[in-house]
């Protein structure tokens, strides 16, 4: 998070869902892997993101752009790969953390190594209170309790092949809105009102209620305006969501006369039992992903081709918040083989280097699609290099989880999409890499046709019940970018980086871009090493945001509790972190660390929260960071 071009962004101020947002766009364009291998889809990645552990990890590579993962087409914004690592030694990591909101996280990772292979295992323990940081008693961010576990192994050589894998499973709960972890309770109040209304920002003169904006309202608030009692009890504002998950991934290399060949196989189980706002929401979905390749020299080429088959499905039950049973609104079942050709050549002493590719898929729903891709790589000096691409991916839309979780008060959804959203992507970057100064700078534009779309206004012809269409955008979105990121050694121990980013959104269609983005980005960070101390100091500094824009007032103009109009744009604002580790011998260290150093939240300036003009109330305003300063201490034990 908080670099060019990449960010975390938190689409409900209840649950928490987040998102890994690339060349800012949706964050389900994001595909995210393990060890290259593809295991995780809108509905999984809602709450996804936190249930991979970080012990064991080599590396994890970010690539930005269409089509950049040769194997996941559906990545229209780019990719992000987790690499495991395959140790060398026996290995015993303990880490001990504690922090602000009853923040508590131990991480313990162990590998043994044996002649020709190594094993590990990993456990995290991590947990949160609720945060309500203005006082109304519905929270800005989630508390939860998860538990992740994991065992890899790796095997040098078996009947001439390398191979590693690893089994890992999750287990989460987590509830927002209502203040603690009572989610039997919580369920069960349906009724009356448990929270102040006149809290906070812009709050009701009425802590029962807020004002009807278009003064139709039904109740009287203390002050004499028309208003709207709330009487949903707890469960009316709270979303629990308890995530079962069980995913396998492996993979085995071995060379093939002067190449390599490659099989590689992944399974995901993952389970969601969820409560939105007394609508109930059970997901149950399967995935696999089974591939062969192999990668040959053809002369001066070096060849990559293989094919893969993935397959993802979802079963659902659920009932709306009235209790009627809406079982299987979001149920699909999607089988797509694909066969994938690449090459790359150098040419003129190096100097210049393409990669070239294309796939193809014939998905069971959506038909054939090719997604071709082209890169060159100008090496202009041993210091300098640029780097041209321009490519295509295709995504096949899934569920209602790709835009908005919580549109379950509805008797079912109606699929009138018929295309699959296809995105073409050009990028350019130029690097300098020097003994002290690196600089990077890109030029990116991306163009989403077919782009997926909910309206949830819609209602059945014959029977009058709410229904929900999931339709396809009939005019394309485009997003352009550009960023800049600079680092210099200023001594052998200390580094500075100062990098910028300016995006461009040019869309025309409500709910096409559905949280607000920021046109401009700027960050600073330094770092420091010297003997047994680390430290990091990092600022970032986000522009104004285009409300009106991205939330649609035009349509929907959004409300504060006291009745009057949201801000058409946000305020610019500075969050600031920093951590400092002191390595006490060979075995143990100890950090400590604050995010948003300064307490900036949205609360202090607006809520989160919102109504319409026929006050329906929702929780999907955000622009800002919806937890303040966050402290934390810890101890590490290596071995």
């Amino acid at each position: 998070d908080k670099r060019p071009g990449i960010s975390v962004q938190t689409e409900c101020s209840i649950c928490n869902v987040r998102n890994v947002v690339l060349n800012n766009l949706p964050g389900r364009y994001t595909t995210l892997l393990i060890d290259g291998i593809p295991i995780f889809s809108s509905v999984s990645s809602a709450y996804g993101l936190d249930s991979v552990s970080l012990g064991g990890l080599e590396r994890i590579d970010i690539s930005r752009g269409a089509g950049t993962s040769l194997i996941a087409p559906e990545a229209l914004a780019g990719s992000v790969n987790i690499v495991t690592r395959r140790p060398l030694k026996d290995e015993l990591l303990i880490n001990q953390q504690f922090g602000s909101y009853g923040h508590m996280n131990t991480e313990l990772f162990g590998a043994k190594t044996f002649n020709g292979g190594a094993l590990t295992g990993n456990f995290s323990h991590n947990r949160h209170d609720t945060v309500d940081g203005d006082g109304n008693g519905v929270s800005e961010y989630t508390g939860y309790q998860r538990n992740l576990g994991g065992i890899g192994f790796f095997v040098d050589d078996i009947a001439g092949f390398k191979l590693k894998g690893r089994f890992d499973v999750v287990d989460e709960k987590r509830m927002g809105g209502a203040m603690g972890t009572d989610y039997s309770g919580v369920k069960a109040d349906g009724s009356g009102n448990p929270f102040d209304w006149s809290k906070g920002k812009n709050g009701s003169p009425d802590p029962r209620g807020w004002v009807t904006p278009d003064g139709s309202g039904t109740d009287t608030l203390s002050n004499g305006q028309a208003g709207t009692f709330y009487n949903d009890g707890r469960a009316g504002m709270s979303e629990i969501i308890f995530t079962d998950r069980q995913q396998f991934i492996s993979s085995a290399t071995r060379k093939l006369g002067e190449g390599s060949m490659r099989f590689a196989v992944g399974y995901a189980k993952h389970k969601q039992d969820s409560f939105y706002e007394k609508a109930i929401y059970k997901a149950d979905q399967t995935q696999y992903y089974l591939e062969a390749s192999t990668q040959q020299p053809i002369g001066q080429t070096l060849v990559t081709a293989g094919l893969n088959y993935r397959y993802e499905d979802l079963s659902s039950t659920g009932t709306d918040a009235n209790g009627v049973p809406n079982n299987g609104i979001d149920n699909y079942k999607y089988r797509t083989p694909g066969v994938f050709l690449q090459a790359y050549r150098a040419f003129f002493d190096g100097n210049v280097e393409v990669n070239g590719s294309v796939r193809y898929d014939d998905h069971n729903v959506f038909g054939g699609i090719t997604s071709p891709r082209l890169n060159v790589l100008l090496n202009h000096t041993h210091e300098l290099n640029s780097r041209f691409a321009i490519g295509r991916g295709f995504r096949a839309p899934t569920s209602f989880f790709e835009q908005d979780h919580g549109i379950l008060d509805t008797s079912r959804i109606v699929r009138q999409i018929d295309k699959a959203e296809i995105s073409d992507n050009a990028s350019y970057t130029l690097s300098y890499a020097g003994d002290r100064l690196a600089v990077a700078s890109s030029l990116n534009y991306n163009r989403i046709k077919n782009m997926a779309l909910l309206d949830s206004g819609a209602a059945d012809p014959v029977t009058g019940d709410a229904i929900t269409l999931f339709t396809s955008a009939q005019k394309p979105v485009t997003v352009t970018g550009s960023d800049i990121t600079a680092t210099y050694k200023l001594t052998p121990q200390l580094e500075a980086t100062v990098a910028a980013e300016r995006f461009n959104y040019n869309f025309s269609e409500a709910g096409t871009l559905a949280f607000a983005r920021p046109e401009t980005r700027a960050y600073l960070r330094i770092d420091y090493e010297s003997g047994p101390w680390t430290g990091m100091l990092r600022g970032t500094w986000t522009g104004q945001q285009d409300l009106a824009k991205f939330y649609d007032y035009a349509n929907n103009q959004r409300y504060n509790f006291d009745g009057t109009k949201k801000m058409d744009k946000s305020p610019s604002f500075w969050t600031v972190d920093l951590r400092g580790e002191y390595r006490i011998n060979q075995q143990w260290s100890g950090f400590l660390g604050a995010d948003n150093v300064f307490d900036f939240k949205q609360s202090d300036k607006e809520s989160m929260l919102w109504v319409d003009s026929c006050v329906s109330i929702d929780v999907t305003h955000i622009w800002g960071p919806n937890r303040g300063r966050f402290i934390y201490v810890g101890v590490k034990f290596t071995l």
